[in-house]
């Protein structure tokens, strides 16, 4: 998905099957672990299968579409503006245990918009989510089990200390020390003139999967509350740098290998 994501433009663009293997292997997969994704992809309808006389292609279906629209929105714009609301944003279900399923895709989709838990069926962000909870409760028909609210802490009680219970805070700010030391050698510069085509598809595909991480750690807390993971800024412009200057060489590898 993430080579989907990035390098798939426009969304209805049909791409090569051997191709994708091909990428996926230059990653470490091996040929039938690709095609054993590619097809989990088909049949969680995040893909679509097409043939043209003896050549199979991939498109993304509409469902793809959404979930990668709704996760740039989140990635290219974490850390870039200071949280300016207020309020935040408190979700609450009671999916029934035989709909595991839509349980566990509620779940990774809230902790990308910036939830933590709470407690068992209990979420919270900050911020006002409502429109993006909403369409989602709706997306997985599961709307008839949850509540939200919308509301500001009470003053009268230390929220600095329960919000450290909800996210684990050093954690996230380990991990973006990390991302700053490993891609932090990769000046724009050395990206342009030091690596050919593959390499820079390579670097830049890692660079965003690495990257894509953050919003389920990072719920963006209101700097007057708790201030930002120190190496954020730093994290966010080596990405914003790198992401933009290593598009080229990469886009074309990936054209030149799914487009026989």
């Amino acid at each position: 998905m993430t080579l989907l994501g990035a390098y798939v433009q426009p969304r209805d663009r049909r791409v090569w099957s051997g191709g994708l293997v091909t990428l996926l292997g230059e990653f470490g997969f091996s040929a039938g672990a690709a095609r054993v994704a590619l097809a989990r992809l088909v049949a969680r309808d995040m893909l679509a299968r097409v043939r043209n006389g003896r050549a199979s292609y991939y498109t993304i279906t509409p469902r793809s579409a959404a979930v990668l629209k709704e996760g740039d929105g989140r990635i290219f714009s974490l850390g870039r503006a200071p949280r300016r609301d207020d309020r935040w944003t408190v979700l609450w279900h009671t999916i029934p245990e035989g709909r595991r399923l839509e349980r566990a895709r509620l779940t990774r989709r809230l902790r990308f918009l910036g939830f933590g838990p709470v407690q068992d069926g209990t979420w919270i962000a900050p911020g006002d989510r409502e429109h993006e909870v909403t369409a989602l409760l709706e997306e997985l028909a599961v709307r008839e089990h949850a509540g939200l609210m919308l509301g500001r802490p009470a003053a009268s009680l230390d929220f600095r200390a329960f919000i450290a219970r909800v996210w684990d805070l050093d954690e996230l700010a380990a991990r973006y020390r990390a991302f700053v030391a490993e891609y932090g050698r990769y000046g724009p510069a050395a990206a342009r003139d030091e690596l050919d085509d593959r390499e820079a598809l390579l670097l830049r595909t890692r660079l965003i999967h690495t990257f894509r991480q953050f919003p389920f750690l990072d719920p963006e807390l209101p700097e007057d509350l708790v201030p930002g993971p120190r190496h954020r800024p730093e994290a966010v412009s080596l990405f914003d740098d790198l992401y933009k200057e290593l598009a080229p060489p990469a886009q074309r590898h990936f054209d030149e290998v799914t487009m026989p």
